[in-house]
């Protein structure tokens, strides 16, 4: 009896520590990223207004049909990121993500924005410059420091009725991203 509860521990924990490594490994291994899917849009320093999603078609990115989206690769090695323009008079959030698809900053026009998005996005090594006042930036600018230099910005739009998709899409591509403010 005490070999079989030997056995039974043993196998209990060889099977944790495989389960462990297949979990902590897998997302590794999948080529179809949300990264890659970005990259292919071609929306580096760019502000790109991904097609309405249609109920009963693919949705690969998961979003939500309700809103107009633009996105926006960034590489901060060569210098900050800034996005500028002016958004409508409605609800909208602007999130910047990593490589790996985690949230490295988000906000709204609830957080006293108003409808003026004017954001520079830094590095470390950036952002001590700012501090020394070796960069200029312009008044009113939301200064963001990212921990990586690949990034890509989601501006999400809330349009109050379908009409009005067509211009909030028009004011969206209108939103400057890239290393000039």
């Amino acid at each position: 009896m005490t070999r079989f509860l030997l056995w039974l521990a043993g196998g209990l924990v060889l099977g944790g520590i495989i389960h462990l490594v297949v979990i902590l490994t897998l997302p590794r291994l999948v080529e179809d990223t949300i990264w890659t899917r970005v990259a292919a849009l071609d929306a580096g320093n760019r502000m790109v207004i991904l097609p309405p999603v249609e109920a009963g078609k693919p949705n690969p990115l998961g979003l939500d049909p309700a809103l107009v989206y633009g996105v926006c690769s960034v590489d901060l090695t060569a210098g900050p990121a800034y996005l500028n323009g002016v958004l409508p008079e409605a609800p909208w959030s602007v999130a910047l993500f990593t490589q790996s698809g985690d949230v490295a900053y988000s906000t709204t026009n609830r957080d006293g924005i108003n409808q003026t998005l004017k954001l520079g996005i830094f590095n470390a090594a950036q952002t001590r410059l700012l501090a020394q006042q070796t960069i200029d930036v312009p008044d009113g600018l939301l200064v963001v420091e990212a921990d990586v230099d690949q990034l890509f910005v989601l501006v999400r739009l809330i349009p109050p009725h379908d009409v009005m998709r067509p211009r909030f899409a028009q004011a969206l591509s209108a939103v400057t991203c890239g290393p000039k403010f």
